[in-house]
Parts: C-alpha cells; sequence; structure tokens
C-alpha cells in the first residue's frame, strides 16, 4: 500500500541528501575532464597540422606524441563514461530510496548495492584519471639543459 506520510518523505528527502552530494562531486569532476580533453584535443589539432611539415627525428617525435595523446583522450573518455554511470546509479538510488519509503518495500539491499556500485564507479574514474595525469605528466618532462642544473 501506498502512504505519503509528510514526515516520512522529509527523513526520505534527508537521507537521499549524501547520493545528492556525490552528484555534485561527480558533476565538478567532469568540468574537470572536459576541461581537459579540450585542451588535449587543441594540441592534437595542432601537432595534426604540422605532421605534413615534419621529418626524420622532429617527426618521430610528433608522432609519438600524437600517440600518447590519443591514450590520453580514450582515458578521459573512458572517465567521463564512468562518471555517467555513476551519476545514473545515484539517481537510480535516490528513486530507489523514495520508492522504498512510498511503497514500504524491501529494498535495503538494493539500495545499498546501488549506492556502492556508485562509489565503486567513481573510483574508477578517479583511477582513470590517475593513469592519464601520470602520461601527461611524463610527456611535459623538463629536459635537464634548460633547468641548469650545474648553477
Amino acid at each position: 500500500m501506498i502512504g505519503f506520510d509528510g514526515s516520512s518523505i522529509a527523513q526520505t528527502i534527508q537521507l537521499a541528501l549524501t547520493p545528492i552530494f556525490i552528484l555534485v562531486a561527480i558533476g565538478n569532476f567532469m568540468n574537470v575532464l572536459t576541461g581537459r580533453l579540450a585542451r588535449i584535443v587543441d594540441r592534437s589539432r595542432h601537432l595534426q597540422g604540422l605532421h605534413v611539415a615534419t621529418k626524420g627525428p622532429e617527426h618521430d617525435k610528433l608522432v609519438d606524441e600524437l600517440r600518447q595523446i590519443d591514450v590520453r583522450i580514450k582515458l578521459i573518455n573512458r572517465a567521463v563514461l564512468l562518471l555517467v554511470i555513476a551519476a545514473i546509479t545515484v539517481g537510480i538510488t535516490v528513486g530507489m530510496l523514495f520508492i522504498e519509503r512510498l511503497t514500504h518495500a524491501e529494498l535495503d539491499v538494493l539500495i545499498a548495492s546501488t549506492f556502492f556500485g556508485a562509489v565503486l564507479l567513481l573510483m574508477l574514474a578517479l583511477v582513470t584519471f590517475l593513469r592519464e595525469t601520470r602520461i601527461a605528466t611524463a610527456q611535459l618532462r623538463i629536459p635537464e639543459t634548460f633547468l641548469e642544473l650545474d648553477r
């Protein structure tokens, strides 16, 4: 039987706040990723424009950077996908909280599972982001000759 107890709904809204905060975090994280992706795509387009104008070791270096950029793009896209699925899972969790409260169904295990799944997806997105930043950092190594370490 469906019940519409006002205090019960208020409690459910309070209970749903934690997953909603995770949605905010996911949104902020997606902003960071899309910003990085935009910069990577711009760099890729610039290097593709130089592709035909280079030869020898310079061309090889350019191709190597393009390959690394390709991997970075794939990693960021994977992280975004994981975040979108996590956000959908959080939404399902919140929906189930209300369904449980309104129908008095026993959905505790299912709700806990979807919430854990959302957190797991968020963690996988973070690990994927870490992999992308490690590649980016390796690309940005400054040659020691520019550091003038002997001074």
